[in-house]
């Protein structure tokens, strides 16, 4: 790695493997082994507690589904015939429209980070599931600086909104207690990311010094 190695929290590493999560339960529909894995999530339960209450939804939600009616589910809502129900790209969120301003951003940022797509991959770079997918490494690999700059140019203005346009979306119901994870994950983030602005001196490398998180480029899905 071209970064110093750093200690990973046990917050951090749960943070990465929500980041995981939500990105694999935003680029397919869960598989056989991930609905079980749900189904039979152990839950600390602390009442009144947003994240809490979104695991125990996850939870119930994955006892009471299967992977063909997922499968129906996931296409109405992501894919559809033409389109589906939600546009899942940050620029659609941030413009309006597809393969805009903030995309070309976006892939300016991920060269420099050394993160590279999958040559089978057709979706651009800003699905939700791919930003998901970088965010994990990221604070699993790279210093607060760089995880904050990320998120703050590319998630954290329109991901909310997403969230909210998920679980209303027609055919959701499984994805509505997604919607819900999502929506308590980044309420979190965002006091997450609010308190680590505070804790980066002003005078930390910016954005143009961006260097590689690994010496070989990371692909993402």
């Amino acid at each position: 790695m071209t970064e110093t190695l750093r200690q990973i929290t046990e917050n951090d590493q749960l943070r990465a493997d929500i980041y995981q999560l939500l990105a694999a339960l935003m680029r397919r529909h869960p598989s056989a082994e991930l609905l079980q894995f749900l189904a039979n999530l152990d839950i600390d339960v602390e009442e009144g507690n947003a994240m809490s209450d979104a695991w125990v939804a996850l939870k119930q939600a994955a006892q009471k589904s299967d992977t063909d009616t997922l499968e129906d589910e996931y296409f109405a809502i992501f894919l559809g015939v033409g389109s589906g129900e939600i546009m899942p790209y940050g620029s659609w969120f941030m413009t309006g429209s597809l393969m805009d301003k903030p995309l070309a951003a976006l892939r300016s940022d991920l060269m420099q980070l050394g993160f590279e797509r999958e040559d089978n991959v057709k979706e651009p770079e800003d699905h939700v599931a791919a930003l998901c997918e970088v965010m994990g490494c990221l604070i699993l690999e790279a210093p607060g600086y760089r995880q904050l700059a990320f998120y703050q140019r590319h998630i954290g203005g329109w991901i909310m909104r997403f969230c909210d346009h998920l679980a209303k979306t027609p055919s959701a119901k499984f994805y509505v207690a997604v919607a819900q994870l999502a929506n308590a994950f980044f309420t979190a983030e965002a006091n997450e990311f609010e308190q680590l602005s505070l804790n980066i001196p002003v005078n930390c490398p910016g954005s143009a010094d961006l260097e590689p998180i690994d010496e070989q480029a990371v692909q993402i899905n």
